[in-house]
């Protein structure tokens, strides 16, 4: 059964390690991110980004996929299944689709704005019990489609948000989606600090999680960061994997390629992704 994310971002956050967000794309990418969880006795948030959640046919068919994979696998760790980086409507959508944690990004409004429909959110998601993101400081990078160029967030800013009762909060600290490039300046940790003398014990969240050093990884977590977002890490590693297997001219036979066999490449791959990272987080065994 799904489960809201507050109570393993509380534990994660007193525990001092983080659980992981990798996002899914299709079945192959959410069973080996289950699989792996259920293997390691970890934590898992799976995200879920509105061009993913159209892609995959609507957000209730994703609630469905989810739901029977946690069946049928014999999942017994919690999950929570996340919208990343939503909108207003989109937020209301997976809340009614019966996503158990959702994330509003209101950054790149005024914080007047932000504050208004990050309240009504907070609002519905208290009534449901289900856990909510919001986000302060846009994060750089692309998500589907919004450009952030990797602000530091305002520390007051955040405060206001977080006093408004959201569940976690991702605030910009430098950090981007996608690759970083060479000369990226690394994370803030004193905008980090900032705004944990802030906002107190709200879990925090660092989104951009692919090719962040190990070093600035573990120092985020002992500043208050209990939840971490993978996303292009996985999608790089399924891709290259995808493209040796077809490369390499395998199982082709005279009948084309056999589907099941194609993805199983990508699907390891994503497997010893989502394991490295969990060991690197500190999630192992924390379910």
């Amino acid at each position: 059964m799904l489960v809201s994310a507050r109570e393993m971002l509380t534990k994660a956050r007193d525990g001092k390690y983080a659980v992981g967000q990798f996002n899914i794309n299709n079945l192959e990418w959410t069973k080996a991110v289950l699989l792996t969880a259920e293997e390691l006795k970890s934590p898992v948030i799976l995200g879920v980004s509105e061009g993913a959640g159209k892609y995959m046919g609507g957000y209730k068919t994703v609630v469905g996929m989810v739901n029977g994979l946690l069946e049928e696998l014999n999942i017994t760790v919690p999950v929570a299944l996340h919208l990343d980086h939503g909108s207003y409507e989109g937020a209301k959508k997976c809340i009614l689709a019966g996503f158990s944690s959702v994330m509003f990004d209101g950054s790149h409004y005024p914080i007047a704005e932000n504050v208004q429909k990050t309240t009504e959110l907070v609002n519905a998601c208290n009534i449901l019990g289900l856990s909510l993101e919001a986000e302060v400081g846009s994060i750089g990078g692309e998500e589907d489609g919004v450009v952030g160029l990797g602000e530091c967030a305002d520390p007051n800013e955040c405060k206001m948000i977080a006093d408004l009762g959201v569940t976690m909060l991702a605030a910009g600290i430098g950090n981007i989606h996608g690759k970083y490039p060479e000369n990226w300046p690394g994370l803030s940790f004193e905008t980090l600090a900032a705004v944990k003398e802030k906002v107190g014990d709200m879990p925090l969240v660092l989104h951009g999680g692919t090719g962040i050093p190990a070093d600035m990884i573990k120092k985020a977590i002992s500043l208050g960061v209990a939840k971490i977002n993978v996303n292009t890490e996985c999608q790089l590693a399924f891709a290259e994997a995808t493209r040796q297997y077809i490369e390499a001219g395998k199982d082709q036979q005279g009948k084309g390629f056999d589907p099941r066999k194609l993805l199983a490449p990508g699907f390891e791959a994503i497997k010893a992704t989502v394991k490295e990272k969990m060991e690197l987080f500190g999630s192992v065994g924390k379910a």
